[in-house]
């Protein structure tokens, strides 16, 4: 009789800890929060500075040169383009050249998501995981990509193939960022905010629709853009921290996120994430009211939110009802084999649906594209109103 072979098992009980920090003027020699956050003097920082603020560039060296730590500052080119392998192998190179300790000498993350994922991604494979810190300085970074673990970049066309699960030592968040963020990424990330209030808060929702335009036309500095953006950080937090390494694939989160990849990676078009997430919004709105579990009232209170505030969302005609037949199936090849995908059952309540036929994401689109015709007219018209 043989003997069986032993079964040995091992239980990793590492525990995911780090800090998401706000506070103001992280490059002031006044200020060592930065500095603090690692080895001190005679240690070096590697850190991938966004282009669009490479003005930050003497200010950061001459941070560091006070506190007496080396610094190799690198610019990236941010845009969804660069999340590309050919980036990170780029970073990947030039860090092996700038050698640094592997648990005391963090990698510096300062820039828009894009830049954030590549750089966490890069740090979760240089010898097999270094330490690095986010701060970032778009709104889209500041309440969604910089505050989770996950990075990575795309891979054969397709968005995020390719990553990791990679805890930053900390976030740093510096409202005064957004100060000078374009017009268009502010909505950007507003997106994500408006996924959030949605899916999982009705006060929010009601913060947005009293205040939401004039966040927009202060870029956020204000007493409401303050609260909107706490609120909205709680909120990705408070679903994030029981579920880091999604062992439930069904993410609250996620709404916004079965669609959005065909709008996003349309080729010869230009669709920001947030705009991608917010189309999708609107998609899974109608695809929720043709299934019956969100009301005619709740789905106009919604729309009218969108269609209030100034977005100039693209119409993209090669995303068809096929198109995104196939963004279905490929999420749930990715949610381990069924659809899970969130739907609102009302503002600020979720639902999880796992049996979507075509015949309703059909039904869905069709509403989709005669409103998306009517906001298009609309938005010309206020155009022409303000030219």
């Amino acid at each position: 009789m043989k003997t069986p072979l032993p079964v040995r098992s091992i239980f990793v009980t590492d525990e995911t800890k780090y800090d998401i920090v706000s506070g103001a003027s992280f490059f002031d020699i006044n200020n060592p929060t930065l500095s603090s956050i690692g080895a001190g003097q005679g240690s070096r920082r590697f850190v991938v500075l966004d282009k669009n603020i490479k003005n930050f560039q003497p200010e950061i060296a001459s941070y560091f040169n006070h506190f007496g730590i080396e610094t190799r500052i690198e610019l990236f080119e941010p845009g969804e383009e660069n999340k590309s392998l050919s980036s990170m192998t780029s970073l990947l190179e030039k860090l092996d050249t700038f050698p640094i300790r592997r648990r005391d000498e963090p990698v510096i993350a300062i820039g828009g998501g894009v830049l954030t994922d590549v750089v966490a991604f890069v740090a979760s494979v240089y010898r097999r995981g270094v330490p690095h810190i986010k701060i970032p300085t778009t709104l889209m970074g500041y309440v969604d990509a910089a505050i989770g673990i996950k990075c990575g970049i795309n891979f054969n066309g397709n968005k995020n193939r390719i990553g990791a699960f990679e805890p930053p030592l900390s976030v740093l968040l510096d409202r005064s960022f957004l100060k000078t963020l374009p017009h268009r990424h502010i909505m950007n990330g507003l997106g994500e905010i408006i996924k959030l209030a949605v899916i999982l808060d009705a006060e929010l929702f009601e913060w947005l629709e009293k205040d939401g335009i004039s966040c927009v036309n202060n870029n956020f500095q204000s007493a409401a853009g303050d609260a909107i953006l706490e609120r909205s950080i709680d909120l990705m937090i408070n679903e994030l921290a029981p579920n880091l390494h999604e062992n439930n694939l069904a993410r609250t989160v996620d709404f916004g996120h079965t669609f959005s990849l065909a709008y996003e990676m349309a080729p010869g078009h230009d669709v920001l994430h947030g705009e991608a997430v917010l189309m999708d919004i609107i998609l899974s709105v109608f695809l929720a009211n043709v299934r019956g579990s969100l009301s005619e009232g709740n789905v106009s209170r919604i729309l009218t939110l969108i269609a209030g505030l100034p977005y100039h969302l693209p119409s993209i005609q090669e995303v068809t009802p096929a198109v995104l037949w196939h963004s279905i199936i490929e999420r749930a090849c990715h949610r381990n084999g069924l659809q899970r995908i969130p739907l609102p059952s009302g503002i600020g309540q979720c639902i999880f649906a796992n049996d979507i036929t075509p015949d309703e994401l059909n039904k869905a689109h069709l509403c989709f594209k005669k409103w998306m015709y009517r906001y298009e007219n609309t938005y010309e018209r206020r155009c022409v109103g303000t030219g």
